[in-house]
């Protein structure tokens, strides 16, 4: 990945994470009291997963990793890096412990954040599949 690109990605990481936070704080004010913290926490992840997903193809044009190499160079530093920050926001910030940040993980009790992940990891390369895709007849709208 080129300089470049690298503080693009970490640009548009930002947007995701600021988008993440406003997620967690909706779905722990409104979402939680009403269906539980479980249930609230799948929820997040599916709204977030959309979020991602909004913000990687609004930003597809900008962020300019045009080939699958760079996309899913992008993606994986997206993951290395939200994940690192979900550890320390949970751990430092919020207090949750260790347990509590592996079964958000843990498909087995109900956690849906590994594949937030993987979601998280393929998001550059579908929004810009989507682009393309739906790109009017002789018209990139990734130029």
């Amino acid at each position: 990945m080129t300089r470049s690109l690298t503080l693009r990605a970490l640009a548009v990481l930002a947007l995701i994470i600021v988008g993440e936070i406003a997620n967690g704080t909706v779905r722990t004010l409104f979402i939680t009291p009403r269906v539980g913290d479980l249930a609230a926490r799948q929820i997040g992840t599916v709204s977030g997963s959309v979020l991602i997903l909004m913000v990687a193809w609004v930003c597809s044009p900008w962020l300019r990793a045009s080939t699958r190499r760079a996309q899913w160079a992008v993606g994986l530093l997206w993951v290395v890096l939200m994940m690192a920050f979900e550890v320390a926001f949970g751990r430092l910030v919020t207090g949750v412990s260790w347990a509590r940040l592996a079964a958000d993980y843990s498909l087995a009790r109900g956690g849906l954040l590994g594949l937030g992940m993987a979601w998280l990891l393929c998001a550059p390369s579908l929004a810009h599949t989507i682009r393309q895709k739906s790109a009017w007849p002789g018209r990139n709208l990734a130029e």
